[in-house]
């Protein structure tokens, strides 16, 4: 009788699919092995941070940049007045915004035509444990911005704050904002009320004492912070990631960024112990930025007085920084322009993502060019209106003094004879009006006449 099945089970068919499968298997795996070592170097010998730039101004470990586009071979259509000085956090070096040239935010503002700088803050040593919030904010911050100011000529300029950055550049802009044109805050912790993601819970006063980090350490560890944000997500970090670094190690370009990233997080940077006690405290525990009840050395740090255009970027899969801790901002600063962008990557994909450099920092440029003009524009408009007004007055004060009758000469009035009219216009007495300007008992003594007749000459021409 013959089987019902299109194919009958053949046992010797399936020993033979295996032991192809196992030998294919092997055969990739000796041919992956093989590539390792190549890949291995390549990871060890990227570049970052290429874009050509000098040291401005130093402070203590600070470092100010700026980058020089003629020397990177960018040469924009058009270039913008208004600097832009980017923030970067306390936590990593900066050169995630210029991992690559394809995907450095610094070449896509450079390539834009504006101006850029950029605050690397490099590593505190143990004698800057306690610097606080207040330091950074209104001594490092602020003395920066005043350099860019002078070196540009601009009485304000743009701001662009990167996560912890974006916070601090948050706070400047409350208590300086005459000297801030515009306001980026990229990934910004700004609102921690149930929306701050699994930051927001560990950080939690129920579970969380900072000063216990601090009083141990001094600044707090790198590596601390690094392993508690890999925890956030172990089997990407710890595996998965490997995995595809692994699968793809014949592709040169997927080794190349998966190096510069493996090398940008593992060059963590220690965080000021006092800072770091008063970021968990104030804003995370407290939630105090977004509650207007910040102070920074006693001085209310009034978020009200963020009047400028405000300019929010947010990662839709942000783990770290989640966009509804950033969002609920927008309602409590003094500005009616706020712009905001939700793009679907992740905190540190804003800045590395190809489709980021592709759809958001050209928008981005765009939303500070637009604002830049506008300063110069209105600080133009200021000038050409002032000069008008001027101008204006003086047309109607000519026209006034055309239309008025010319007053008659003092001579014309009776009893003013010819040694009168001549004592008077020496002393500036040319006219009647001139003569009604003045005191009897001064255009007696003028003209050596008595008061009595003085007052008769007036009373004629009154």
């Amino acid at each position: 009788m013959a089987s019902e099945r299109a194919n009958p089970f053949n046992p010797m068919s399936l020993a033979l699919d295996a032991q192809r499968t196992a030998l294919e298997t092997m055969t990739d795996a000796t041919g992956q092995n093989s590539e390792l070592p190549d890949a291995l170097a390549t990871v060890e010998s990227v570049d970052v941070g290429q874009t050509p730039s000098e040291v401005v101004y130093e402070e203590n470990k600070l470092e100010l940049l700026h980058y020089q586009p003629e020397e990177a071979g960018i040469e924009p259509e058009e270039t913008h007045d208004v600097p832009i000085l980017i923030v970067y956090a306390l936590i990593n070096k900066p050169y995630i915004l210029d991992l690559q040239e394809e995907r450095s935010v610094v070449r896509r503002l450079l390539e834009a035509g504006h101006d850029v700088y950029l605050i690397d803050w490099n590593e505190p040593s143990r004698m800057d444990q306690h610097l606080t919030l207040d330091d950074y904010v209104n001594r490092y911050i602020e003395n920066c911005v005043d350099v860019v100011r002078d070196r540009s000529g601009q009485d304000s300029i743009n701001v662009l704050g990167y996560c912890m950055g974006g916070t601090m550049s948050a706070m400047y802009a409350a208590l300086h904002p005459e000297k801030v044109n515009a306001l980026g805050l990229m990934a910004a912790g700004l609102c921690f009320d149930g929306t701050g993601g699994l930051l927001e819970q560990w950080g939690s006063e129920e579970y969380y004492d900072p000063e216990e980090i601090t009083d141990t350490f001094g600044n707090v560890p790198a590596e601390f912070l690094d392993v508690g944000f890999a925890l956030m997500d172990p089997v990407d970090n710890y595996v998965s990631k490997y995995v595809r670094f692994y699968e793809n190690l014949d592709n040169e370009d997927f080794v190349e960024n998966f190096g510069r990233m493996e090398r940008w997080l593992s060059e963590g940077i220690d965080v000021a112990g006092e800072a770091y006690d008063q970021f968990l405290t104030d804003l995370y525990q407290e939630n105090k930025l977004y509650h207007n009840e910040m102070e920074l050395d006693g001085v209310h740090v009034d978020v009200e007085n963020i009047d400028m255009p405000v300019l929010q970027i947010m990662g839709e899969y942000d783990h770290l920084i989640p966009a509804d801790a950033s969002k609920p901002f927008n309602e409590v600063v003094g500005s009616d322009d706020v712009t905001t962008i939700e793009y679907s990557t992740g905190h540190i994909g804003l800045s590395v993502s190809s489709s980021s450099h592709e759809e958001v920092w050209p928008e981005v440029s765009e939303w500070y060019a637009d604002r830049s003009a506008d300063s110069d524009d209105t600080d133009a408009a200021a000038e050409v209106d002032a000069v008008a007004e001027e101008a204006a007055e003086a047309a109607a004060e000519a026209t006034s003094a055309e239309d008025e009758p010319a007053s008659p000469d003092v001579d014309t009035v009776d009893g003013v004879g010819p040694t009168y009219a001549d004592r008077l216009r020496d002393a500036g007495i040319a006219t009647v009006a001139d003569m009604l300007e003045r005191e009897p008992t001064e255009v007696a003594d003028v003209t050596g006449a008595s008061v009595s007749r003085v007052e008769d000459w007036l009373e004629q021409v009154e």
